[in-house]
C-alpha cells in the first residue's frame, strides 16, 4: 500500500488507529507493539508477500547476532564481537547486493567484455535499502555497546514499524525503544491524533497536489532527450527544475505523511527533511536533505574511513568515496553514481572554499550562495532522472545550449556555431516570461513559507524537532526559533479549516495512485 492510495487513507489507517485506541485501552502498550507489529507486516505484505519471508528472516537474523555481539562483549571476547559483527554486515549487504544489484552487475561486465549474460529480473523488494541499512546500524552499534534494553518485540517494532519502513526515515534504535517502554508509552492522546493528522494531510496535499502536477512536465522534456530529439536550453532547464521541484515535494510530502502516521500512535520519528532548498552551501543541504541518511553515512561510513582525522586530502577522498556509495545506494545504475561523485565534488570544493574565505553574513551574500547552491543541486538532479547516462549527457548539453548529441566530443569553431543555432530556436517569449515568473515564485516558496515542521514546531512534531534538540543540534534543524513564530499552527476553528481545505483538495484530487519517488531508490 502507498500512503496516497485511497485503501491505505479510508481503510487501513483509520482501522489500525482504531484498534489502537481499543487495545491500549483494555490491554496496555505491550499488546499495542504486539498489534502494530502484525499491522505493519500486512502492510508489507499487500505489496507482494513473497517477500515477507525476507522481511522475517532478515529481522530475525539480525536480532540473533546482535544478541550473540552483546554476548561476547559480556565476555571481554572482543574479537568474536568484531567477527560477528563482519558476518552479520556481510550477510546483510548480500541480501541487498542480490537483490538491487545483480542486474547491474550483469549489464556492467556485458558492456565491458561484450558478453551476453541474461538479466535476472529481480523485482526489487520495497525498503531493502532502508531497512538494511537500520539494521546495519543496530548492529554496529551493539558491536560498541551503545544499544539499550530492549527484546525481540521491541526490536521487531522498531524495524517493522510501517509509517518508516518503505522509504524511511533510517531510524536509530535509540529513536524507538526510549518511546516504546514507560508507564506513558503509546499512550492515547488527542493532541496526538490531531497534531499527526494534520502533519500527514499537509505532506498529502504536497503529494498529489504539488508533485504529482510536475510530473507531466518532466516526463515530456526527458522523454524527448531520451529519444533524441531537439530540446532548446530553456526547456532542457524547465525539465531540470520541474523535477527538482518534483522531487523535493514529493519526498517533502512523503516525510510528512511519515512522521504525522506514526505521531497518530504517539511515536516521534526523526526528521528527514528540512526546507533543504534553504541551504547557503552544499554541506548546509545535506544536513537537511535526507537527514537521517547523512547521519548513517556520517557515522557509519565517512567517520570509520577516517572523517577529517588524518589532513584535508583524505577527508576530501572520504567524502568522495562515501557521497559516490552513497549515490550507488539510492539506485543500481552509473546515473547514480555519477550523482553521488557531483555531491562528492561539492562538498570537496564546498570544505575547501570555507578553508581559504571566511563566508560573508549578509543578506545579499545569503542569497547568492542559496541560488549558486539551488542551481548545483538541479544540475545534479538531472542524473536522478534520466535513465541512464546518454539521456543525462543530452540534457546537459541541452541545459549548456548545444544540440542534444553534440556532448561528448566538439571543436571550438563548431561549438560556437552549434550553440548559436541552438539559442537562435527561441520559445515563444511569452513561455519564458511564464516560466521564469513560474521559478520566480517556486524559489519564494521554498525560501521564505515556513515548512510543516515550523508550522507545528510548539508541538515538537519530530523526534529531533524540539528547543532542546535545536541547542544539540543546530545545524541540522537550521536557524529556527522553536518558541514559536508569527504564521504558526494552533488546534483551532481557522487551523483546521485551513487543513481541511488542503486536505480537500487533495482526495478530490486522487484520480490515481502515484508512487513516491523514493519508493524507486
Amino acid at each position: 500500500m502507498l500512503f496516497n492510495d485511497p485503501l491505505f487513507l479510508f481503510v487501513f489507517l483509520p482501522a489500525t488507529v482504531a484498534a489502537f485506541i481499543i487495545v491500549r485501552w483494555f490491554a496496555g502498550a505491550r499488546a499495542v507493539l504486539g498489534l502494530l507489529v502484525v499491522a505493519s507486516i500486512f502492510f508489507y505484505g499487500w505489496w507482494n508477500p513473497i517477500y515477507l519471508p525476507l522481511l522475517g528472516g532478515l529481522a530475525v537474523f539480525n536480532y540473533v547476532v546482535a544478541r550473540a555481539i552483546i554476548a561476547e562483549r559480556a565476555r571481554a571476547r572482543v574479537s568474536w564481537a568484531h567477527a560477528l559483527l563482519t558476518f552479520g554486515v556481510i550477510v546483510d549487504l548480500l541480501a541487498l547486493g542480490y537483490f538491487k544489484y545483480t542486474d547491474f552487475f550483469l549489464n556492467t561486465v556485458n558492456g565491458l567484455i561484450g558478453d551476453d549474460m541474461p538479466m535476472q529480473r529481480i523485482v526489487l523488494p520495497l525498503g531493502i535499502s532502508f531497512f538494511t541499512f537500520q539494521k546495519i546500524a543496530y548492529l554496529v552499534d551493539a558491536s560498541r555497546g551503545q544499544t539499550e534494553e530492549h527484546d525481540f518485540l521491541d526490536y521487531c517494532f522498531f524495524v517493522m514499524f510501517f509509517p518508516q519502513l518503505i522509504a524511511g526515515p533510517i531510524v536509530h534504535h535509540r529513536e524507538i525503544f526510549s518511546q516504546t517502554r514507560g508507564v506513558g508509552a503509546l499512550k492515547v492522546r488527542l493532541s496526538n491524533l490531531t497534531i499527526g493528522l494534520t502533519i500527514f494531510l499537509i505532506g498529502l496535499f504536497k503529494k498529489v497536489m504539488i508533485a504529482d502536477n510536475l510530473s507531466p512536465i518532466v516526463s515530456d522534456v526527458f522523454g524527448v532527450a531520451a529519444a533524441g530529439k531537439p530540446l532548446h536550453a530553456f526547456d532542457a532547464w524547465r525539465g531540470a527544475v520541474a523535477y527538482s521541484l518534483q522531487l523535493y515535494f514529493d519526498f517533502s510530502g512523503y516525510s510528512d505523511m511519515a512522521i504525522g502516521a506514526a505521531r497518530l500512535f504517539g511515536i516521534r520519528l526523526p526528521l528527514n527533511f528540512h526546507s533543504p532548498f534553504q541551504s547557503t552551501g552544499i554541506i548546509e543541504f545535506w544536513q537537511r536533505w535526507h537527514m537521517t541518511l547523512s547521519r548513517f553515512l556520517r557515522d557509519y561510513l565517512y567517520i570509520p574511513l577516517g572523517g577529517n582525522r588524518k589532513g584535508p586530502t583524505r577527508r576530501y577522498v572520504n567524502l568522495m568515496l562515501t557521497m559516490t556509495i552513497g549515490g550507488l545506494w539510492h539506485g543500481a545504475a552509473w546515473t547514480f553514481v555519477l550523482w553521488g561523485f557531483l555531491h562528492g565534488s561539492y562538498l570537496v570544493i564546498n570544505h575547501a572554499w570555507r578553508a581559504v574565505w571566511t563566508p560573508l553574513d549578509r543578506w545579499w551574500s545569503r542569497t547568492v550562495a542559496r541560488f549558486i547552491t539551488v542551481v548545483a543541486v538541479i544540475i545534479s538532479m538531472v542524473t536522478f532522472r534520466a535513465p541512464d547516462l546518454p539521456v543525462a549527457l543530452r540534457m546537459y548539453a541541452s541545459m549548456a545550449g548545444f544540440p542534444p548529441d553534440s556532448f561528448p566530443a566538439i571543436r571550438p569553431m563548431t561549438s560556437i556555431e552549434q550553440l548559436s543555432a541552438n539559442l537562435a530556436r527561441a520559445p515563444d517569449p511569452g513561455q519564458v516570461g511564464r516560466g521564469l515568473l513560474w521559478a520566480a515564485l517556486a524559489l519564494a516558496v521554498l525560501w521564505f513559507v515556513p515548512n510543516t515542521q515550523q508550522l507545528m514546531s510548539r508541538f515538537a512534531p519530530a523526534f529531533n524537532y524540539s528547543l532542546t534538540q535545536w541547542r544539540r543540534q543546530p545545524p541540522a534543524l537550521g536557524r529556527v526559533d522553536v518558541r514559536g513564530r508569527v504564521i504558526s499552527w494552533r488546534p483551532h476553528v481557522v487551523g483546521a479549516l485551513v487543513v481541511g481545505i488542503l486536505a480537500g483538495l487533495a482526495l478530490l484530487s486522487l484520480q490515481h495512485v502515484s508512487e513516491f519517488l523514493y519508493f524507486e531508490f
